[in-house]
C-alpha cells in the first residue's frame, strides 16, 4: 500500500508538473516540431489590388488620433482606401474629423465590440482591416496583409505586435507570441490576434456579441469556424508603447485572460478534440496557460512545502520559486531584475496575471466596458516613416518603407 501511495503521488506530481510547464514549454515544443520544415507562403504583389476599409475604434483618443489618420493617409497602399473611426466621445470624434475620414460619433460609451461592429457595418471596401488610435502601423503593414487576400482560403490576417520597452520584459513577451504564431499559421492557421494589425474579409464577419472583452480572438473563432484561415504575417507589424506602470498592464492583462475564459466558456464546443483544426491551439496557446498551468503550479508549490522537511528537490523547487517571485516583485515595482532573472521576472508576472485572470472570471468580472483614462500623447512621438526596418525592430522582418499617400 506504501509503494501504491508513493507511486500515486508520483504520478500526481508529474501530471501538475506537465500541466504547469504545458503552455510555456510542451506546447511551444510541440507546436515549434509539427512546423519544422514548413515555410509559410509568400504571396506576391496582386495585379488588382483589393479595396480596404480601416476601422479605428477610439474612445478618449483626442491627443494621438490626429497622428494615427496622419500615418494611415501617408501610406502608399496602391488600392482603393477608405477610414473610419468609431468614436465614442465628442472629443475624440472633433479630432478625428478631417477631409477623407468617417467618423461615427455614438456620444455614448459602446464598448470594443459594439464599436467595431458599427465601423464593419459601415465599411464599403471587401477587407476590412482593425487597427488602435495607439498603435503606429508600419508604412508597408497594409500591403503586406492585403497580399494574402489572393487566397480565397484566408479570412484573415493577423499582424505583428511589437512593444516598445527598452527594458525588455514586455518585449520578450511578444517576440515569444511572434514565434508562437509563425510556427501555428506554418502549419495552416493560428488563433493568435491583436487588434493593433488585424485584417478580413468582409463577408466572412458576423457581428460580435457586445458583451465580449475579447473582439479580435472572438472575430478570428468566427472566421476560422467558417472554414477560413487566418494567416500570421510578420511585416504587418505595429509598435505600441508599453503600459506606464505593471498595475495599469495587470489591469489590462488580468481583463484579457479573464475575458478569454469566458469566450472559451462560451464557445466550449470548439475545445472538443477534432471540433476545428485550430483546437490543439486553443488548450495550448489559450486554455492549459491562462488557467489549469498556473493553478497546476500553486498545487505543486503546495505540496513542495511539506515535503520541503525532508527532500532536498522540493527546496531547491522553493528557493527557485521564491527568486523568481522576489524578481517579478522587482519588475512590478518599476524596477529592471538583473540578466536572465528579467526572462524569470516575466514568467512569473504572467503566471501571476493567469492568476488574477481566473479569479476575475470567477467573480463575473470580465466586462466588455471598462474605466480608461484619457490618452496622452507621447513626449516623442514616432512618426510612421521614421519607424525601423524589421531587423532593427523589437522582431520579425520587414519590407521598403514608403511614404506616399494613397
Amino acid at each position: 500500500m506504501t509503494g501504491a501511495r508513493a507511486f500515486g503521488k508520483g504520478v500526481a506530481i508529474a501530471a501538475l508538473g506537465a500541466t504547469a510547464v504545458y503552455g510555456h514549454v510542451l506546447y511551444p515544443a510541440y507546436i515549434g516540431y509539427r512546423s519544422r520544415g514548413l515555410t509559410p507562403s509568400q504571396p506576391e504583389d496582386p495585379e488588382v489590388w483589393p479595396g480596404l476599409s480601416v476601422v479605428v475604434s477610439a474612445y478618449r483618443e483626442a491627443a494621438v488620433i490626429g497622428t494615427k489618420l496622419d500615418e494611415l493617409t501617408g501610406t502608399d497602399y496602391p488600392g482603393q482606401m477608405e477610414i473610419v473611426v468609431v468614436a465614442d466621445d465628442a472629443e475624440t470624434a472633433a479630432a478625428a474629423r478631417r477631409p477623407g475620414v468617417r467618423v461615427l460619433s455614438s456620444g455614448e460609451r459602446l464598448g470594443k465590440a459594439r464599436a467595431v461592429n458599427r465601423g464593419v457595418a459601415a465599411a464599403s471596401h471587401d477587407v476590412v482591416v482593425l487597427t488602435d488610435a495607439n498603435a503606429v502601423l508600419a508604412p508597408h503593414a497594409l500591403r503586406a496583409a492585403a497580399r494574402h487576400f489572393t487566397d480565397e482560403t484566408v479570412g484573415a490576417v493577423a499582424g505583428e505586435k511589437q512593444v516598445d520597452d527598452p527594458a525588455g520584459a514586455q518585449g520578450f513577451y511578444w517576440k515569444f507570441e511572434s514565434w508562437l504564431k509563425q510556427c501555428e499559421s506554418a502549419t495552416g492557421a493560428t488563433i493568435g490576434v491583436v487588434g493593433e494589425m488585424l485584417a478580413f474579409r468582409r463577408k466572412a464577419f458576423r457581428p460580435l456579441p457586445g458583451d465580449t472583452a475579447v473582439d479580435d480572438a472572438w472575430l478570428a473563432l468566427d472566421i476560422l469556424e467558417s472554414g477560413l484561415r487566418v494567416v500570421y504575417e510578420p511585416e504587418a507589424y505595429s509598435i505600441e508603447t508599453s503600459a506606464p506602470d505593471y498595475d495599469a498592464e495587470w489591469e489590462r492583462r488580468t481583463r484579457i485572460v479573464a475575458g478569454n475564459l469566458d469566450m472559451l466558456w462560451r464557445r466550449r464546443e470548439a475545445l472538443v478534440p477534432g471540433a476545428l483544426p485550430v483546437t490543439a491551439q486553443l488548450w495550448g496557446h489559450r486554455l492549459v496557460r491562462s488557467s489549469f498551468g498556473p493553478m497546476a503550479h500553486v498545487a505543486l508549490v503546495a505540496l513542495a512545502v511539506p515535503a520541503a522537511r525532508h527532500s532536498w528537490g522540493a527546496r531547491l523547487f522553493l528557493v527557485g520559486n521564491a527568486a523568481g517571485a522576489a524578481s517579478a516583485g522587482v519588475l512590478m515595482k518599476g524596477g529592471t531584475p538583473p540578466g536572465p532573472s528579467r526572462l524569470v521576472a516575466q514568467v512569473f508576472f504572467l503566471q501571476a496575471v493567469a492568476l488574477g485572470g481566473v479569479r476575475r472570471f470567477l467573480a463575473h468580472d470580465r466586462p466588455a466596458v471598462w474605466p480608461k483614462p484619457e490618452r496622452q500623447a507621447p513626449a516623442a512621438a514616432q512618426s510612421p516613416t521614421q519607424l525601423p526596418s524589421a531587423p532593427e525592430a523589437a522582431s520579425g522582418p520587414a519590407g521598403t518603407p514608403a511614404s506616399r499617400a494613397s
